[in-house]
């Protein structure tokens, strides 16, 4: 891939947001990592130097805090962006009513605000350039309300539907969006969510990495990972919603 724009990922110190920051980097790309783990990131960014020759800059960022958010957007819209990956985010396993009132609250924050402030920051250099890519890190949970994850299935469901629309949006512009859709995904997602014994068939992060590149290189507005995560996916959507809640708590089942 030859550029001379850069790409940026969120949550990258670890699990999705690192595959894509190692593919970005392999690919020749420079690239801005951002997490709220300094070390990592920047152990992370003396790796990419090393091993594939790119510049990478390390924005250390709590995304949850507006004032953190505000200096990357400053920073990303005086930037040239060719690719941004909104990776950031997580999930919360437990009833609503039992819920902390404000991880909930950063949850959403973090998911939908965050996602949706820098993706106004780049788009616009991107439209006046005539291409690049915004990738928004969705799920699998977007197709269905979750008992028991109805939060975290919420603010998926936001990104898919802001990304479907920035896609028909951007497209006659050059610029490409792709709302990625992982299922579960061999990373911390679950342990940080407060309960890794469930949903155990994970699919690996090299997986779900090549499935969003392969996805923007068709020009597609929506990419689910996996064969059964796909199927899974498409029956939801045309389930009862009775059945869709009863089998997404199934599914999901082992919080309780």
């Amino acid at each position: 891939m030859t550029t001379t724009g850069w790409a940026v990922v969120t949550g990258a110190s670890s699990g999705l947001g690192r595959g894509f920051a190692t593919k970005l980097a392999s690919d020749g790309m420079p690239v801005v990592i951002v997490a709220r783990s300094a070390g990592v990131l920047h152990d992370l960014a003396d790796e990419l130097r090393e091993t594939y020759g790119v510049e990478a800059e390390v924005i250390v960022a709590d995304l949850s805090d507006a004032t953190a958010r505000e200096a990357l957007v400053a920073d990303l819209a005086d930037r040239d962006v060719e690719i941004l990956v909104n990776n950031a985010g997580f999930g919360t396993l437990g009833d609503f009513v039992t819920a902390d009132p404000d991880r909930m609250t950063e949850e959403i924050t973090l998911n939908c605000l965050a996602l949706t402030q820098l993706s106004r920051a780049v788009a616009p250099g991107m439209v006046a350039r005539g291409g690049g890519a915004i990738v928004n890190v969705a799920s699998t949970a977007s197709f269905q309300p979750i008992p028991g994850f109805g939060v975290y299935a919420a603010t998926k469901a936001y990104v898919l539907r802001l990304s479907l629309a920035m896609w028909h949006e951007l497209r006659p512009s050059g610029v490409s969006v792709l709302a990625l859709c992982p299922g579960p995904t061999d990373t911390n997602f679950f342990a940080a969510a407060g309960n890794d014994s469930t949903m155990t068939k994970r699919r690996s992060v090299s997986q779900v990495v090549q499935t969003c590149f392969d996805a923007l290189a068709k020009g597609s507005p929506v990419a689910v990972d996996g064969a059964m995560n796909a199927v899974m996916a498409r029956a939801a959507a045309v389930s009862p919603v009775r059945l869709a809640l009863l089998l997404a708590k199934l599914i999901a089942g082992g919080q309780h």
